[in-house]
């Protein structure tokens, strides 16, 4: 059995209890924390890193590293790194952890466009009551209404299993479309999402993206940014969606032709739009999303939770212990794919 070190670096501010619990996987390894910045006499010995990946060494600096964990889900950031492009570590990500802050937020947010949220926060603010009120504030009710997931991964199963038991209609967008089912390669919270791919009435493959947002009231955008999804929702898709729709995005914000969006929102081609991703962020002041009353901004904190550490770790530790036992790690980064 092999009992050599495995010398680990979290670059990440995980508390000391978290630390302990990565310690206890095993008795082989050896981690240090190292936050914010990793010295250069670790990186020359370390295996594992786990990491943002913002500031990753040459790979000269680090001759000895076979696995880049990430602590985001994202990974379009460090695939073009010379430490990825120029051997072969393994890049993993948390990917998983955030389908149910982020399904959450999506309901959340589609239930605060149907009340009127953000007009009532303004009128309480204003200390009145509109004139009909009963009328005016009237809601449309989620249930009946389609929703429309461009990315079936675990972010959009549990998207698709909340909108079900809420009586959506439910269409998906994914990858290989004739297989629905999950791969098994990504981590997953126990008794989240739909790993059969069981719940969307229908499956369209990407190039399809217009036909299903024409039968969408929401659009809900998850895909990864990759050359494939550049502006990949852009002026044919609005002109192809309903003006009673609403885009929600929540993916990355250059998948969306910004440009196109404001005009689409201006011109009343879409109802609305829910944004927590942009294309330049911070969302610059002069934007004019900023004043659009049919906008809902958030500062890309759908993902966020008050144990985001706690859970990635969670991954970390399965993938610790994978890669003991020379298992396959989870959420593995595709290098044709870019994700």
């Amino acid at each position: 059995m092999n009992d050599q070190p495995i010398n680990v670096v979290v670059a990440i501010d995980y508390a000391d209890e978290i630390i302990d619990r990565l310690r206890d996987v095993s008795p082989r390894l050896h981690i240090e924390r190292h936050f914010p910045n990793v010295p250069d006499r670790v990186w020359e010995t370390v295996e594992v890193a786990c990491t943002l990946g913002l500031d990753l060494p040459t790979p000269d600096k680090a001759p000895n590293l076979k696995w880049i964990q990430l602590n985001s889900a994202g990974m379009e950031h460090v695939k073009d790194a010379p430490l990825v492009t120029e051997g072969e570590v393994a890049v993993t990500s948390v990917s998983g952890i955030h389908a149910t802050p982020m399904a959450e937020y999506t309901i959340g947010m589609m239930l605060a466009w149907e009340f009127k949220l953000p007009t009532l926060i303004r009128d309480q603010d204003a200390v009145r009551w509109r004139d009909q009120q009963h009328t005016f504030y009237a809601p449309r009710h989620l249930r009946g209404q389609t929703v429309g997931i461009v990315g079936y991964g675990s972010i959009g199963r549990e998207i698709a299993r909340l909108a079900d038991a809420m009586g959506m209609r439910v269409l998906a967008i994914k990858r290989d479309a004739k297989d629905p089912t999950d791969s098994g390669k990504v981590y997953r919270d126990k008794d989240t999402g739909d790993p059969e791919g069981n719940i969307p009435e229908r499956l369209y493959p990407p190039e399809a993206l217009a036909t299903m947002a024409r039968d969408c009231d929401y659009l809900v955008l998850l895909t990864p940014l990759t050359d494939a999804t550049h502006h990949m929702v852009n002026k044919d898709i609005f002109n192809a969606m309903r003006d009673t729709a609403v885009l929600v995005n929540i993916a990355r914000g250059k998948v969306v032709d910004e440009d196109a969006l404001i005009d689409a929102l201006t011109k009343k081609k879409i109802a609305g739009a829910i944004l927590d991703v942009f294309e330049t962020e911070p969302l610059p002041q002069y934007s004019p999303l900023w004043a659009m009353d049919n906008v809902i901004i958030s500062p890309h904190v759908a993902g966020n939770s008050d144990r985001y550490h706690e859970r990635a770790a969670a991954v970390f530790a399965e993938n610790l212990q994978r890669y003991i036992e020379r298992r396959e790690l989870l959420n593995q980064l595709d290098r044709e794919r870019g994700y």
